[in-house]
């Protein structure tokens, strides 16, 4: 049976490599993401066979119609992977700020619920075993100096995704939270700064396609920055505060 899966920010960076990675196991995609000409050459290469969905995620109508058309065409994914992100340098005390937090949040929050929602109806009715992914990210796990609104989104997604686990647990649909640590993609490759453990982007998604695989509920990846993250919670605030007053920060006003 072929595999269905459907992967919003389809068109660069993570989306790009885990639509690569599952076109090459042979499953039908749905490729959705706000550039239509990177989305076309994307399916090009990936043999023209797949559906494209030139779309924002903030907008959930068009998010409803490209899941009634994939659906009329494949039938219900067996793996919906919300990977649509932005980010960008925020400081609270500056106002011009305040639409770019909005952005942030409405993108990878918002959009995240958008993705899933026209889905979850069709999946019920499935049944079988499917597959909910968001992409969180480690930024998520401690407030970051002037990533309030990046890390800020990253945080709330990591709880909405837990929340959804257990809303979805009853009907046997996995939800699946992945937070890469520094993944080689145009969102990372603005910082100004060393980023410990940096993955390439396909070997990043060998290993988010194995978690998703196994239907993991969390998980960190590259490992290494699993066990940050660990270190990175169990400190007391005083003692965080010390270590990352004066880390730093990505560049203001810059979306990607």
């Amino acid at each position: 049976m072929t595999l269905k899966v459907f992967i919003t920010g389809a068109s660069s960076g993570i989306g790009e490599a885990l639509a690569v990675y599952y076109s090459a196991q042979g499953a039908s995609l749905g490729l959705a993401a706000r550039r239509a000409e990177f989305l076309e050459d994307l399916n090009r290469r990936l043999g023209s066979r797949h559906a494209c969905y030139p779309l924002d995620v903030c907008d959930a109508p068009a998010l409803h119609a490209a899941a009634a058309d994939f659906i009329a065409r494949f039938g219900a994914p067996d793996i919906i992977i919300a990977n649509a992100g932005v980010s960008a340098g925020t400081l609270t005390e500056c106002e011009e700020d305040l639409a770019v937090f909005r952005r942030v949040m409405d993108t990878n929050v918002y959009g995240m619920a958008a993705t899933f929602a026209p889905f979850i109806p069709a999946l019920k009715a499935a049944g079988g075993d499917r597959r909910l992914v968001g992409i969180a990210s480690v930024a998520g796990i401690r407030g970051l100096p002037g990533a309030e609104a990046y890390s800020a989104s990253k945080a709330a997604a990591i709880a909405y995704l837990e929340s959804l686990r257990l809303e979805m647990r009853p009907y046997g649909i996995k939800v699946v939270t992945i937070a890469p640590g520094y993944i080689e993609t145009p969102m990372t490759e603005i910082n100004p700064y060393p980023m410990p453990f940096l993955l390439p982007a396909d070997r990043a998604a060998e290993r988010f396609a194995a978690a998703i695989e196994r239907g993991t509920s969390y998980a960190v990846i590259p490992w290494q920055m699993g066990l940050v993250a660990k270190l990175l919670r169990g400190l007391p605030n005083w003692l965080y505060d010390r270590l990352f007053t004066s880390a730093p920060r990505k560049p203001r006003g810059l979306l990607k």
